[in-house]
């Protein structure tokens, strides 16, 4: 019996011990599933999003122009006798600027004054001998349109004779003399340009869909090609109308030049501000995934990744504005986003958002 008793109880302890060793292996490999679920978590960037101020600015191409800008010539053709003005000097409204030789003119009127007065004189002398009825009304109509016509003709060479002086019409830099004292000019000949560049105009054009959102008054900044410093300037004209060939509207800035610094005819660098946000969502570029009817985005929840459709507005450098879809507080998926699917265990390494503005 004792060995009975015996191997009863090593069977007990045997199966036991076997019952534990059972119960242990599979806490261990319950266990290493559990790290293997850890493990299989995948990497990704992520941050956290705040509402930031966005200012929606667009670049455009534009081109500086004169604000006043002319040709001078000569309206009569004559032999130039004096030339008042210095190339590239400063020059007055009114000013000289050279004279026409106006000696044939002067004979010609001279002449036309003496015709002008014996018409003159026989008009006086029509008029008494029609108040006596020794002529006709018709003979009368004669003498006095004699009388009409050379004072017309002496007028006329008046004219011409002013316009041998040529005055400058605006304050402003005179440029490159194209003549000399004694050349013969006509109406065809340049002699100079006059150019006021006190102040200067901006000339550019903006996509149609952002017409709405500027009017005159609208201020902007510019800079140059030779040049980063930076230039205000105002809106202080528009174009009625679009223009269909680029689907564009053209408009006119004005910009103060009184250290003459800018020189017509320079590329603008335009910088129009659209509006300024307080409240913009602003993700980085790479965290938008492009999908068949529009842009989406993974975001953090409970651990796990998760698709969200977006609408997306303006663009910077390296963020874009979503306009709907997320909200403030969203933990957003920024890189190692392509390898992502709903649902997919992720661990997150923060960064902060980098505020900009949009171009």
């Amino acid at each position: 019996m004792k060995i009975k008793y015996i191997v009863y109880s090593l069977l007990l302890i045997g199966i036991t011990a076997l019952i534990v060793y059972r119960i242990n292996a599979n806490n261990e490999i319950g266990g290493s599933k559990a790290n293997d679920a850890v493990e299989q978590a995948t990497s990704v960037k992520g941050m956290v999003l705040n509402a930031q101020q966005f200012n929606d600015n667009i670049s455009l191409s534009g081109t500086i122009e004169a604000n006043e800008q002319i040709e001078i010539r000569s309206e009569v053709s004559g032999i130039v006798e004096r030339i008042n003005f210095n190339e590239g000097s400063k020059v007055t409204e009114g000013q000289v600027l050279f004279k026409v030789n106006d000696i044939e003119l002067q004979a010609q009127l001279s002449k036309v004054r003496t015709a002008q007065k014996l018409a003159s004189e026989n008009e006086r002398r029509a008029k008494l001998l029609l108040e006596k009825q020794a002529i006709s009304q018709e003979e009368y109509d004669i003498v006095s349109a004699d009388y009409q016509s050379a004072s017309a003709e002496s007028q006329l060479i008046q004219a011409q004779l002013s316009k041998t002086v040529v005055r400058a019409p605006f304050s402003g830099t005179i440029g490159l003399r194209y003549i000399s004292k004694g050349t013969y000019v006509t109406p065809q000949t340049l002699i100079a340009k006059l150019v006021n560049t006190s102040k200067l105009k901006i000339t550019f054009s903006i996509p149609e869909k952002y017409a709405s959102q500027v009017s005159v008054g609208s201020q902007l900044s510019f800079t140059t090609s030779d040049s980063k410093e930076e230039y205000k300037a105002k809106v202080y004209a528009i174009e009625p109308e679009v223009e269909i060939a680029t689907r564009t509207l053209k408009m006119r800035a004005i910009a103060e030049n009184k250290e003459g610094k800018l020189y017509p005819g320079t590329y603008a660098n335009v910088m129009l501000p659209l509006e300024s946000i307080d409240d913009a969502l602003m993700v980085p570029s790479e965290a938008l995934i492009p999908v068949q009817n529009g842009k989406r985005i993974f975001i953090a929840e409970q651990g796990k990744a998760k698709e969200i459709d977006v609408e997306i507005g303006a663009r910077t450098g390296n963020e874009v504005r979503v306009v709907s879809g997320l909200k403030v507080g969203d933990t957003i998926l920024t890189y190692g986003v392509m390898a992502l699917k709903n649902g997919t265990p992720v661990n997150i390494q923060f960064e902060e958002p980098v505020t900009l503005t949009a171009e």
